[in-house]
């Protein structure tokens, strides 16, 4: 967990050691070190900027969404926060924007259980917000590969604070950010883009698919990929969202208010974004060796997934189980290869500035959006 740095602090020398004349001359150009960003700039480096004199080395506090309990979005109030400091193989990005996921939904409210994993009764970490997109403004120790300037994008799952003025962020997570797409476009694709990647790898041409919540930000993706791949898609949500799942190219579309699609089928695979289910359900809609594969849902059917779903699997050649996805920029980078190159695209369904988090926040968790919903931080 990140600590602001107090006046005197060892790791301050490693800080400013990354900081070179010509990175600081860079950055200054395109504005990145107005105002209270300047005071963490060693003289040696420019030869006019003043040295430290604040026990905060950045000389401000900045703004952040912060929660101490779980609940509903009156529990997130807008703070002033002591600027985070990267540590040995971390950078601080200000960040520009940031999509909003089902994960923020879940850690906010504490539910289902596995989202308490963070803390049993009050959340550890207090700011939401893990797909960042932005620029690198300073750099700790060990970090290679990027340097003070880079546009980058990339899912902070571990340390989220995307909703916030900047973040820290692992270079493991990063990725430099693709020139053909905006700031916004570039947040909407780390974790579902991630998520639909290593969902769709598990099918093959020619089989029969149904994705389950598929109107949201990993399901529009995945649609497309597994169109591109030759599937039969079948996708379930809301009825507000049957004529946008089919524009993305799906073949059938069921309203789950209306149809239980575990009476329909049989399918060779399907991928649950939100289960709910009982094994025993899944099984009926499932073909002859088909797969079940649970990406969200409640802690409940998580468990049976993993337990009754391994007999069951075992008696009827069925198989079931839980998606763990990998986290990296490598596990989405591809994704935004096919965007830019227009075989994939990305459907925001409305942008909120960062005054309205909470209101971005509902709007998501809600389960209106057709797509995805990023929060503008700032000024691109």
């Amino acid at each position: 967990m990140t600590r602001p740095l107090i006046q005197g602090d060892t790791r301050l020398g490693a800080v400013r050691e990354r900081v070179d004349a010509a990175s600081v001359a860079q950055a200054t150009q395109i504005g990145l070190y107005p105002g209270c960003w300047s005071s963490m700039v060693p003289e040696h480096a420019t030869g006019m900027l003043p040295p430290m004199r604040a026990a905060n080395p950045y000389g401000c506090r900045v703004r952040a969404w912060v929660y101490e309990r779980y609940g509903s979005v009156d529990e997130l109030q807008l703070r002033e926060v002591p600027t985070p400091v990267p540590g040995e193989g971390e950078v601080l990005v200000e960040v520009v924007a940031t999509s909003v996921n089902l994960s923020d939904w879940e850690a906010l409210r504490g539910s289902p259980g596995y989202a308490r994993f963070d803390g049993l009764r009050r959340p550890r970490t207090k700011i939401l917000g893990s797909d960042i997109a932005g620029r690198i403004v300073a750099v700790g120790d060990g970090v290679t590969g990027f340097r003070v300037g880079d546009e980058v994008y990339g899912d902070n799952i571990r340390g989220r604070g995307g909703f916030a003025e900047y973040a820290v962020m692992p270079v493991t997570a990063l990725s430099p950010k693709p020139p053909a797409l905006t700031f916004a476009e570039a947040s909407t694709i780390p974790q579902a883009g991630a998520i639909a990647q290593q969902a769709i790898a598990t099918g093959r041409p020619g089989q029969r698919l149904l994705i389950n919540g598929a109107g949201g930000g990993s399901g529009s993706f995945m649609i497309q990929l597994a169109v591109a791949k030759g599937m039969h898609v079948t996708a379930v949500d809301n009825a507000e969202k049957l004529q946008f799942m089919k524009g993305l190219g799906a073949h059938e579309t069921i309203d789950y208010r209306r149809t239980d699609f575990t009476r329909t089928g049989p399918y060779d695979l399907i991928i649950d974004l939100v289960a709910r289910r009982s094994v025993f359900a899944y099984r009926r809609a499932l073909g002859r060796h088909g797969r079940c594969l649970m990406v969200g849902g409640t802690l409940r059917t998580m468990l049976r997934m993993v337990t009754v779903g391994t007999l069951l699997g075992a008696l009827t050649r069925a198989r079931f189980g839980v998606l763990f996805v990998h986290e990296g920029a490598g596990n989405f980078d591809q994704l935004a290869a096919h965007r830019a190159a227009g075989s994939i695209d990305i459907h925001i369904d409305r942008t909120f500035p960062f005054v309205e988090v909470p209101a971005a926040l509902a709007f998501h968790g809600e389960g209106r959006a057709l797509g995805k919903v990023v929060v503008i931080v700032r000024d691109s």
